[in-house]
């Protein structure tokens, strides 16, 4: 398993974490049927270690933004443990100023997650009040510190939101997370709004950030190139399920579930004399997250798949050093 509950070098650990939603019915004359859930995450468990940065990457409905939620404790899991700094979570009656001074999230869209009526440095200074508190000079020192650390000026801290950039918004958002000085932020597709010229900006200031403070990141995220570039390990998701697993370098340049192949393989690329040609076809579409398919939920659509893969979802299992995959036939794949 790619998760240790003992290992205190990780940051946060989920072990079998699942959110379900259950599904409210109309009227049934022929009486009461069987309550139906929509199954987001399904028992996801991995690590964070201190200081690294795990993306966690699938196509849109895979479940990745409800694992992010789940974990910060927006919605309560439906099941599993979630390990933070040693303390389950999930299970520990946590105050709410206490989990979010060490957890903090910026969100994909800064117009939506950022209030149009309040100045940038009031936007910051909040956090700061609420979950640190001190005097009035220390929550301004707070702000300035904020906002020197992510590239904005003071004259800006005066404007509101709708007079700064996208990728200046943006800005204002990293700087309220990092503003309480967490020891986890996660980013959830923080770049997927901006232009290609401010993601990259906006990358490169995360891993500044990241070097300066030793902060730990959770990268939600569908591009391939962003979880290269920002990560330290990576973690596949489909359909609820983790399907792959391991140091980022390795998982994008040795992929071995049929899924992440074909993840990677059609991931654009800027040239168009280097279009990629998938060299596995996918067939079928994304499975039903109220009936997922019996046996591994990727089994529909791919090329390996034999009578095993609709009888028994495959576990994640160690590959080589580090590197999980939840495939009956990985070693097939990497021929």
């Amino acid at each position: 398993m790619p998760s240790d509950i003992v290992d205190d070098r990780n940051i946060l650990t989920t072990v079998d974490v699942k959110k379900y939603y259950p599904i409210r019915e109309g009227f049934n004359p022929f009486g009461r049927s069987q309550r139906k859930y929509v199954r987001a995450v399904d028992g996801v468990s991995l690590s964070i270690p201190k200081g690294k940065t795990v993306a966690v990457v699938g196509e849109s409905g895979c479940g990745k933004t409800t694992l992010a939620r789940t974990i910060t404790l927006m919605v309560p899991p439906t099941s599993g443990s979630i390990i933070f700094n040693g303390v389950d979570i999930a299970k520990e009656k946590i105050k709410p100023k206490v989990l979010y001074r060490d957890i903090q999230m910026v969100f994909q869209d800064p117009d939506s997650s950022l209030d149009p009526r309040i100045k940038i440095k009031d936007t910051i200074a909040e956090p700061i009040r609420s979950l640190v508190g001190g005097s009035e000079a220390e929550v301004n020192r707070y702000v300035r510190t904020s906002m020197e650390a992510v590239g904005l000026s003071e004259e800006q801290g005066s404007r509101p939101p709708k007079q700064l950039s996208g990728g200046q918004r943006q800005r204002v958002a990293i700087a309220r997370a990092i503003a309480p000085q967490p020891k986890l932020i996660v980013l959830d597709e923080p770049t997927s709004a901006l232009d290609a010229s401010v993601q990259a900006q906006i990358l490169s200031l995360l891993l500044d950030l990241q070097n300066k403070y030793n902060l730990s990141y959770m990268l939600i995220t569908h591009n391939i190139s962003v979880a290269q570039y920002l990560s330290d390990q990576t973690a596949v998701m489909y359909a609820g399920n983790l399907v792959e697993y391991g140091d980022t370098k390795t998982v994008i340049r040795k992929p071995r579930h049929p899924y992440t192949i074909t993840l990677i393989q059609s991931a654009p690329i800027p040239d168009p004399l280097k279009r990629n040609l998938l060299s596995i076809e996918i067939k079928g579409e994304v499975p039903s997250a109220i009936n997922p398919p019996s046996g591994c939920r990727f089994n529909p659509r791919c090329p390996y798949a034999e009578k095993i893969c609709t009888e028994i979802n495959p576990p994640l299992r160690e590959i080589s050093p580090g590197h999980f995959v939840a495939c009956h036939f990985a070693e097939k794949t990497g021929t």
